[in-house]
C-alpha cells in the first residue's frame, strides 16, 4: 500500500512502458515557452519546444489562432468564474491519448506547479476527474474508518453538506457552528477538542454560500497545541490561488479544491494534496477504504486508474504556469485578491448594503456575499444587473465572486465595471419603487 510520491501522475497510465519512453522527459524542469506562436506552443504542451518535424507516422494538427478566440460577457459569480483566453485555448487541445509520452510530463508540472500554490514541497496532490465534492468523498473514504470522531467546524451551508458526506462513510460527526457570518473561534474549538479525541478536524476555507473567510493558520496551529494526533482538513475549493494557503507551516493535513474557482480552469477536475501524514493514515487503516473511485491507493500506483480529462490537464497546466510562473508572483496575487475585494466591498458599503460576512478579517477576498437593499429583492436588482452584462448568484441575498483573471489583470477594467454597474442598478431600482421610473431603468 505504499503511495509513490512524485509519481502520482503515473495513475493514469495502463502501459509502464510508456511511460519509461516518457520518463527522461519527466524529470526534465520545464522551460518557458520562447515561441510566439500560439498554435506551435499548444502543439508542444507548454514546453517550449518547437513543434516536431513531421515523420511518415506522424500527424501534425493545428489549431485555429488564439488571435481570433475572443470571449464575450461577464461571469462574476463565485464559481465557475471567467477564465483566461489562453486558458480556454488551452482546452481546446487536438484530442490526445492520456498514455502519450506528450502527455504524462503535462500531467507531472500540474503536480510540482500544485505544491507551489500549497507551499507543500513535501505534499503529495491527487488531480481526478470529478468536481470539488470528490474531495470529501476522498477524505471520508480514505482518512475516517466507521465510528471514528470528526469535528467540523461550521460557517455556512458547505459545514453541514461536508458534515452529511462524512456520515455516509460512516464517521461520527460533531459541528462547532459559529452564528450567522462568523467563523469559528479560537475558543470554541479549543474547548470542542477538550471534550473528545477526533480523527479528523475540517474547516471550510471560504464559505461560498456566506463569504465567510475561516483562520486556518489559527485553526491548524491549536489543534496541534491541543490534540496533536487529529488531522486538520481544509475545504479550499472557494479559496486555493484567491487566499494564501501555506499547508505544511500552518500544520494543514489535506487541502481539497477544484479548479473552476480562483485556480482559474474550466470545473471538472478535483484537487487533493495529502501531506506525509495524511498519507501515513491512510497505509495504516485497519479496514479497506470505503471507496473504489477515490481510494488514495488506487489513485497513486503505476497502474491503469482512470481516463483523466486530458484537455481539461492542459488548461489547468497554462493556468498554473500564470499563476506560479509569470508575473504577478503567487504572493502579488494574493495582495491584488485583497485590494480590489477591499475596493469592491468599499463600494458595497458606500451604497448602504451589508454584507453576510461581518467583520473584516473574516471576510473572503475572492468573493462577497451582500444583502438586497432594504426594501428590494432579487427581482429588483438581478435583472438590472443582467441587462448591464454581469451575472451574479442570488436568492435572499446575492454573491459576487472576484477572483482569478478578474482581478489579476487590471487592463480588463472588471472591478470597476462591477461596481459601476451594480451602483447604477440599485439606483435604477431604488427609483422604481419610488414610481420615478417605469422599473426599467428608464424614463
Amino acid at each position: 500500500m505504499r503511495i509513490m510520491r512524485e509519481r502520482a501522475f503515473r495513475s493514469q497510465a495502463n502501459y509502464r512502458s510508456r511511460f519509461a519512453r516518457a520518463k527522461a522527459e519527466y524529470h526534465r524542469p520545464s522551460i518557458p515557452s520562447t515561441t510566439s506562436d500560439p498554435s506551435s506552443r499548444h502543439r508542444r504542451l507548454f514546453l517550449g519546444h518547437p513543434p516536431p518535424s513531421p515523420s511518415p507516422s506522424m500527424t501534425i494538427r493545428t489549431m485555429s489562432s488564439q488571435a481570433n478566440f475572443k470571449q464575450a460577457g461577464r461571469l462574476d459569480i463565485p464559481g465557475p468564474i471567467e477564465i483566461a483566453d489562453d486558458v480556454l485555448y488551452a482546452n481546446a487541445h487536438p484530442s490526445m491519448s492520456h498514455v502519450s509520452p506528450d502527455f504524462v510530463p503535462v500531467f507531472g508540472d500540474c503536480i510540482r506547479m500544485l505544491k507551489e500554490v500549497l507551499y507543500a514541497p513535501h505534499g503529495q496532490p491527487f488531480l481526478i476527474a470529478g468536481s470539488g465534492t470528490l474531495g470529501w468523498d476522498q477524505v471520508a473514504s480514505n482518512l475516517v474508518e466507521p465510528g471514528e470522531n470528526v469535528l467540523v467546524l461550521h460557517s455556512g451551508y458547505f459545514g453541514d453538506s461536508f458534515a452529511d458526506c462524512l456520515a455516509v462513510y460512516g464517521a461520527t460527526v460533531d459541528q462547532v457552528k459559529a452564528p450567522l457570518g462568523e467563523a469559528v473561534s479560537q475558543a470554541a474549538l479549543e474547548e470542542a477538542l477538550s471534550k473528545k479525541k477526533y480523527k479528523l478536524v475540517t474547516l471550510t476555507h471560504v464559505d461560498t454560500s456566506t463569504g465567510v473567510l475561516s483562520d486556518a493558520k489559527m485553526v491548524g496551529e491549536t489543534v496541534k497545541r491541543v490534540s496533536p494526533e487529529t488531522l486538520v482538513v481544509l475545504d479550499g475549493v472557494c479559496s486555493v490561488a484567491s487566499e494564501e494557503i501555506r499547508q505544511e507551516e500552518w500544520n494543514i493535513d489535506v487541502v481539497l479544491s477544484a479548479t473552476q474557482k480562483g485556480l482559474g480552469t474550466p470545473p471538472g477536475l478535483s484537487v487533493l494534496c495529502a501531506s506525509p501524514r495524511a498519507i501515513q493514515t491512510f497505509e495504516s487503516r485497519k479496514a479497506p477504504a470505503t471507496s473504489y473511485y477515490c481510494e488514495l491507493e488506487a489513485a497513486g500506483q503505476a497502474m491503469y486508474f482512470a481516463t483523466p480529462p486530458v484537455n481539461l490537464i492542459y488548461a489547468f497546466n497554462a493556468s498554473l504556469t500564470t499563476i506560479t510562473k509569470a508575473k504577478p508572483s503567487l504572493a502579488e496575487r494574493f495582495a491584488l485578491h485583497k485590494e480590489q475585494s477591499a475596493l469592491f466591498k468599499k463600494a458595497v458599503t458606500d451604497l448602504g448594503l451589508r454584507q453576510i460576512a461581518k467583520g473584516s478579517g473574516e471576510q473572503a477576498n475572492g468573493m462577497t456575499a451582500i444583502y438586497y437593499p432594504d426594501g428590494l429583492a432579487a427581482s429588483d436588482v438581478l435583472p438590472r444587473l443582467g441587462s448591464k452584462g454581469i451575472v451574479v448568484a442570488g436568492d435572499k441575498y446575492f454573491r459576487v465572486g472576484h477572483m482569478g483573471v478578474t482581478v489579476v489583470d487590471k487592463s480588463r477594467g472588471d472591478i470597476e465595471h462591477l461596481i459601476a454597474a451594480l451602483q447604477e442598478s440599485v439606483a435604477e431600482a431604488e427609483a422604481a419603487k419610488k414610481g420615478l421610473t417605469n422599473g426599467n431603468g428608464t424614463a
